[in-house]
């Protein structure tokens, strides 16, 4: 099946949300995510709107789909843009300007497709083509143990960098954070 990768449009907040949804219902959700599908289902639509507004928009994050042929969302993935001496995201303050992966999903249909390798491919693309300082590197964090995510990203090219954050909610195990360099 063929996909096309694209940036989310504001008007599509509803899609949005449906796949964060049915991401957090996924089996490893509760260690690839930071929220649970009970606080999502909370938010009101304008905190939706307001998300995918922000993330069409580009300027400081940017959300990517995967399309099939007929118009289904396969997968999606979320680039926030860190830059140096700006607000602490996941982690620590950004010691360089980069990028930063999270919400990445695909539809259990669709993986081993592909899917995830062409959401990177944009997402990272995406990242080093931005004004302003360039990006120096993009990274993402994975559960220590979520090894089919951790064994896809380094299919793609990232490595370990061997910085660790305890995982919220459970200061027992950690995340990971990986990272491809320009």
């Amino acid at each position: 099946m063929d996909y096309v990768v694209r940036a989310v449009r504001a008007e599509e907040w509803r899609r949005a949300r449906e796949i964060r949804l049915v991401a957090l219902r996924d089996p490893v959700a509760s260690i690839a995510f930071l929220e649970t599908y009970e606080h999502a289902l909370t938010k009101p639509d304008v905190f939706w709107q307001e998300r995918t507004a922000g993330a069409a928009a580009g300027e400081h994050s940017r959300q990517f789909i995967a399309e099939t042929a007929d118009g289904r969302w396969a997968g999606t993935v979320t680039v926030l843009v860190e830059r140096r001496g700006g607000e602490p995201g996941f982690g620590e303050a950004a010691e360089a300007d980069q990028a930063h992966l999270v919400g990445v999903f695909v539809r259990p249909g669709h993986r081993g497709r592909g899917v995830v390798d062409a959401l990177f491919r944009e997402a990272i693309d995406w990242s080093w083509s931005l004004a302003g300082p360039p990006l120096r590197r993009v990274r993402l964090y994975v559960h220590e143990r979520n090894g089919r995510a951790a064994a896809s990203y380094r299919r793609i090219g990232f490595v370990p960098t061997g910085r660790t954050l305890p995982m919220e909610g459970d200061p027992s195990a950690l995340e990971l954070e990986f990272e491809i360099r320009r």
